[in-house]
């Protein structure tokens, strides 16, 4: 995972005046992340990392590591590299129960969201009302539009067409530039409170595309509301966002404990914020 460079800390739920439950020191975690040395610190590993050369990160240390017996980089006295890394944890450090070896990163389901149209699929299929503007410029000006009106709670592209497509490949951006984000082919979700058929005129009166409105129980307006205080009470977690899709705040942290997730569902209500660790149990 890449990103600007956030120093990260153990995380202390100060909302309910609580930290994170310890756990157990024979539990072992695993992850696929960066791990980097530089002359201010040891190994240490790292959820985000800053793009420069030599990288730049902070996070916890690993107890255990030697750079001798891992292949790796080096540039002006840092050195760094991205490996599978198992052991247990004090709230602190990673301890090393194995040996490191490489990465092997997979994107896992989590990863992926869910950009499936909620609405049933028409007779004949998706297509436009009107081609004419069923362009990107109102495409643009319909998201626009539908976030300045009442209860409105998010909005996505649903492109299930380029699984049509012979020959699409997602990892040829080629491929990726001349197939996706055609206005006349995919389905522009919008999701509002209440009603939201009751916003479709506004809606066509500038957007001719395939259109699908669903509900939603929580305003993009009162997600950002809350991901705004879960930044202010939350100490060191190092992602916090909100997810409009899910109708989720989402927080980044080194490990989840069953307790802790019950500690942030009591102050926010179940459900409404929901931890994710980069350390995984080993199962």
């Amino acid at each position: 995972m890449r990103g600007s460079l956030l120093v990260v800390l153990l995380v202390t739920l100060t909302a309910c005046g609580t930290a994170p439950a310890a756990t157990a020191p024979s539990t072992r975690y695993q992850a696929d992340m960066t791990v980097l040395s530089n002359a201010e610190h040891g190994p240490q590993l790292c959820a985000m990392v800053a793009q420069s050369l030599p990288p730049q990160c902070g996070g916890p240390d690993i107890v255990g590591w030697d750079w001798t017996t891992v292949e790796h980089e080096s540039r002006d006295g840092v050195r760094w590299g991205e490996y599978h890394v198992v052991g247990t944890w004090d709230g602190d450090r990673l301890t090393l129960t194995e040996p490191a070896r490489p990465a092997e990163r997979r994107d896992t389901p989590r990863d992926r969201p869910d950009l499936t149209t909620p609405c049933p699929r028409p007779e004949g299929g998706w297509r436009p009302v009107d081609p004419s503007k069923a362009t990107e410029e109102a495409m643009a000006a319909a998201i626009a539009r539908a976030a300045r009106l009442p209860g409105y709670a998010g909005s996505w592209l649903d492109q299930g067409y380029l699984k049509e497509i012979d020959g699409y490949d997602p990892d040829d951006p080629r491929s990726v530039e001349r197939h996706t984000n055609d206005p006349k082919r995919l389905v522009l979700n919008l999701r509002f409170t209440g009603d939201p058929a009751v916003h479709e005129p506004a809606i066509r009166e500038v957007w001719g595309g395939a259109l699908c409105l669903s509900r939603a129980e929580r305003t993009a307006a009162e997600l950002r509301t809350l991901q705004e205080r879960v930044s202010k009470q939350f100490k060191g977690a190092f992602s916090v966002s909100a997810d409009e899709l899910a109708g989720q705040v989402k927080v980044g942290v080194w490990v989840v404990t069953p307790q802790l997730q019950r500690q942030v569902d009591d102050t926010y209500g179940k459900g409404l914020v929901v931890l994710h660790g980069f350390l995984q149990s080993v199962n």
